[in-house]
């Protein structure tokens, strides 16, 4: 595994597109700062301390001709946690300039060059930082692939096989907060 700060300055120094490519069902990250446990608890909208800047930081990549985008591979029904990173994560930040992709695999077929199916960042086409989870889906490291074209091809297959986040959330209400609270109100008598 690299050491953390090498992690970051990849993280960090990227010029002109950052992909990741996402395949699990739930994330159990110390970067959430606790938003998992308040979006469980009904609470109104992400800590806007922890995601204010993060958004800031997505508008000015952006504005600077930065291009950050993501495919995350799941199946339906969503789970708790993939409720939660489609409303407080993916919302905001595609608000804020970052392209955001399903592949939803209850209604597409994944591409052969997608598999094998892990977790990685492309950065600039040069660079590919396979992440390592448990899996309880935390965090244990991060690697560097040899080899990038492999990985640039299940980028490429993945965004052709996915659909835009904005047209998929679209699509499925049935996963919004809003929707969820609304059908656990009882019924009047």
């Amino acid at each position: 595994m690299l050491p953390e700060e090498q992690v970051d300055t990849i993280f960090e120094g990227f010029r002109h597109s950052a992909f990741r490519l996402e395949t699990l069902d739930y994330y159990h990250v110390g970067s959430d700062g606790g938003d998992v446990a308040r979006y469980l608890a009904g609470e109104p909208e992400p800590d806007p301390d922890r995601k204010g800047p993060w958004l800031t930081q997505l508008r000015h990549e952006r504005e600077a001709g930065k291009l950050r985008h993501r495919v995350h591979v799941l199946r339906t029904p969503l789970t708790d946690y993939l409720r939660y990173e489609c409303e407080w994560g993916y919302l905001p930040n595609a608000a804020a300039g970052e392209e955001i992709h399903i592949l939803d695999l209850s209604e597409h077929r994944l591409p052969a060059e997608v598999e094998p199916l892990e977790d990685f960042w492309l950065m600039d086409d040069e660079t590919v930082l396979r992440m390592h989870y448990d899996e309880r889906g935390v965090y244990v490291g991060a690697s560097l692939a040899e080899d990038v074209v492999p990985y640039r091809r299940s980028r490429d297959a993945a965004l052709t096989a996915s659909t835009s986040f904005g047209a998929w959330w679209n699509r499925h209400p049935e996963y919004w907060r809003a929707n969820q609270q609304e059908s656990e109100k009882p019924s009047p008598a």
